[in-house]
């Protein structure tokens, strides 16, 4: 085993036990409620250039976690601190959808663990494992490095923020 394969521990391994006391399988979505929550949805675009005519109608009810949450029970939010992700499109204090059902891929924003200090970076496997920050001013950590310990806990799916 490779000392990358030994430094960064899949998320599928480490939630493992977590997917089975829940009795939900990765790759497979738990039924949801029936909700009477949501709020209105026009179900119709709005120009962000020039300005086009409005429908009068409502078309349905829309509660944001049938956008964002697609596994409950393998979903967490958490909140952003810093700027290190700000030209990814996450800024600090921004709640971030994660999910951890699935392994990261190459190229995955993702919430880790460096020696025990968690942290939000854009995953990369190849040519070397690396978690990147999205933001110049910071500098790539190496996870390769026998000396450190990197788990991956989920994949970033949303970042929700206010203007």
């Amino acid at each position: 085993m490779s000392n990358t394969s030994q430094t960064i521990k899949s998320m599928a391994t480490l939630t493992a036990p977590a997917v089975q006391r829940l009795k939900v399988h990765p790759g497979k979505t738990a039924p949801s409620p029936q909700r009477q929550t949501g709020v209105r949805l026009y179900d119709t675009g709005i120009a962000c250039g020039f300005p086009s005519p409005a429908q009068d109608y409502l078309e349905q009810r829309l509660s944001l976690d049938d956008i964002c949450i697609r596994f409950p029970e393998s979903t967490y939010l958490v909140r952003a601190d810093g700027h290190s992700m700000r030209d990814a499109g996450i800024l600090d204090s921004d709640l971030l959808v994660v999910e951890c059902c699935y392994p990261a891929r190459h190229g995955d924003i993702v919430i880790a663990t460096v020696d025990g200090a968690f942290t939000c970076k854009r995953l990369q496997l190849h040519p070397r494992p690396l978690l990147l920050p999205a933001n110049p001013a910071f500098a790539p950590i190496e996870v390769d490095n026998e000396d450190m310990e990197t788990v991956i806990f989920g994949v970033v799916r949303y970042a929700i923020h206010t203007l």
